[in-house]
């Protein structure tokens, strides 16, 4: 699904990271993880075309996408949720979900399918992106970038500064999205208890390196935790 292959990106002059590596199966959960700072969140906009990547392959569903301009990267089935969520706080829940829709290049109305996930979703609507918490932006952005039935859908830190029922619910989510099997899931997140409970496979980044990985079942939370230690 995803091979990514001695993948350099840079700000200016600084190489934010160095001869990645990564690769994602099609219906598995992956997730890269890593302190502040490491380079995860650059990955991701790398895959998404909004870094410069000088070198290195990224092959998403057989095809190279080094070249590609961010809307083509949508289009041909990757959603996005940035940190931070990115919603249009003027807009509303509806017009979101809408405009979500027509980015990815699809048309018509929201799925169902949509507000069985997250049911919180259809009884808000009408309200401003811009009013609603923390938590049920983040299940806004996320059902954003799943109206329009990703193949591959790219996660950043989305457990931060929600609160615990919340992360629950989204957790319910990834699992019911895996076990379904029809999308694959790509995640940078630092609370590993929750990726332990939601992910296939995983990655360590150090210094925009990747250090580990290995299968989450056979995962070292001790290892693991000191490698995330600032």
């Amino acid at each position: 699904m995803l091979s990514v292959k001695n993948l350099t990106a840079c700000y200016g002059e600084s190489t934010i990271l160095d001869q990645v590596n990564l690769a994602v199966a099609p219906g598995q959960v992956v997730c890269l993880l890593g302190r502040n700072g490491v380079g995860k969140s650059t990955f991701l906009k790398s895959l998404m075309g909004l870094v410069n990547t000088p070198q290195g392959s990224i092959v998403f569903d057989g095809r190279e996408m080094i070249g590609d301009p961010t809307y083509r990267r949508a289009r041909r089935g990757i959603g996005y949720v940035p940190q931070g969520r990115d919603i249009f706080p003027q807009l509303t829940v509806a017009e979101n979900l809408q405009l979500g829709l027509g980015m990815a290049g699809g048309k018509g109305a929201i799925s169902d399918k949509i507000f069985s996930l997250f049911p919180v979703l259809k009884t808000m609507l009408a309200r401003k992106g811009g009013d609603l918490s923390g938590g049920q932006q983040q299940q806004l952005a996320i059902a954003r970038a799943l109206v329009s039935k990703p193949k591959l859908l790219i996660l950043d830190e989305p457990t931060e500064g929600i609160q615990p029922s919340v992360i629950k619910d989204i957790g319910s989510v990834i699992k019911q999205l895996r076990q379904e099997g029809n999308i694959t899931i790509l995640i940078v997140e630092q609370y590993l208890e929750f990726i332990m409970t939601v992910a296939d496979y995983y990655y360590v980044m150090e210094k925009g390196q990747i250090v580990a990985e290995g299968l989450t079942k056979e995962i070292n939370p001790e290892e693991i935790q000191k490698r995330m230690a600032v």
